[in-house]
């Protein structure tokens, strides 16, 4: 099940979001998207869970949960 992760801190790694996620469940892939020009990240990522029980619990667990002084949103990619 592939997730988006939404309103993260420009200071968020796309280790600290595994890290995050491999708490809940086994994630198969994590990519944080950066600006092609800055390099900088754009502020949310994709996560993608291979068991939608354990991304599921991600989504609730994990919504609205403060990370790097940013409330991130975690909802199913569509």
């Amino acid at each position: 099940m592939k997730l988006l992760v939404r309103n993260l801190s420009r200071k968020t790694t796309e280790q600290d979001i595994n890290n995050l996620f491999s708490e809940l469940g086994t994630v198969e892939e994590c990519s944080l998207v950066f600006d092609q020009i800055t390099g900088q990240s754009k502020g949310f990522a994709f996560v993608e869970m291979s068991n939608d029980a354990e991304a599921n619990a991600a989504i609730a667990e994990l919504n609205y949960k403060e990370v790097d002084k940013s409330k991130i949103r975690v909802k199913l990619a569509q």
